[in-house]
């Protein structure tokens, strides 16, 4: 009597299909963890821009305008408040300039700005720019008077994305 052996094991086209599969997979799933990701840090950036305004407020009751300054991962610079330049130094900044746990690799850094046509005693204007690349969104602005808006492609096609 013959015995047939049985066939222990895949063969090349059992292979070839799994990790077709498997590929696609990680692909779609790159892309929507990618997409999270990104979604995350333009929500920390509207909230660092929140936070900033009402800190802006504050400091306006205290001092009867607002401040306007600039920021790199080093500090921030005062620039304007009430006709003169006050100075601070990183220690004693009386803002947050960024967004995130740490100023040395946050998501936005954040800019302080008279609104246009108007002066820093009526109006400020605050920027978070981020610091990875964000085509759709690009920098994140809102001002003391309520406007909101951004700067990429999706400020005239899907202004949602900016300030949902």
């Amino acid at each position: 009597m013959k015995s047939k052996q049985a066939h222990q094991g895949f063969t090349l086209i059992e292979l070839i299909i799994t990790v077709a599969i498997v590929a696609i997979l990680a692909k779609v799933s790159l892309g929507a963890y990618q997409d999270s990701v990104l979604k995350g840090k333009r929500a920390q950036g509207r909230a660092a821009i929140t936070d900033l305004l009402l800190q802006q407020e504050r400091y306006l009751t205290q001092r009867n305008c607002y401040l306007g300054f600039t920021s790199t991962t080093s500090g921030a610079t005062a620039t304007a408040s009430c006709g003169s330049t006050p100075s601070f130094t990183a220690s004693t900044f009386p803002f947050k300039y960024y967004s995130g746990d740490n100023a040395t690799s946050p998501a936005y850094l954040l800019s302080a700005a008279a609104c246009s046509s108007s002066a820093l005693s009526d109006c400020v204007q605050i920027t978070a720019t981020p610091q990875f690349t964000d085509n759709a969104v690009g920098s994140l602005q809102a001002t003391s008077t309520g406007t909101k808006s951004c700067t990429g492609t999706a400020a005239s096609s899907n202004p949602k994305l900016c300030w949902p």
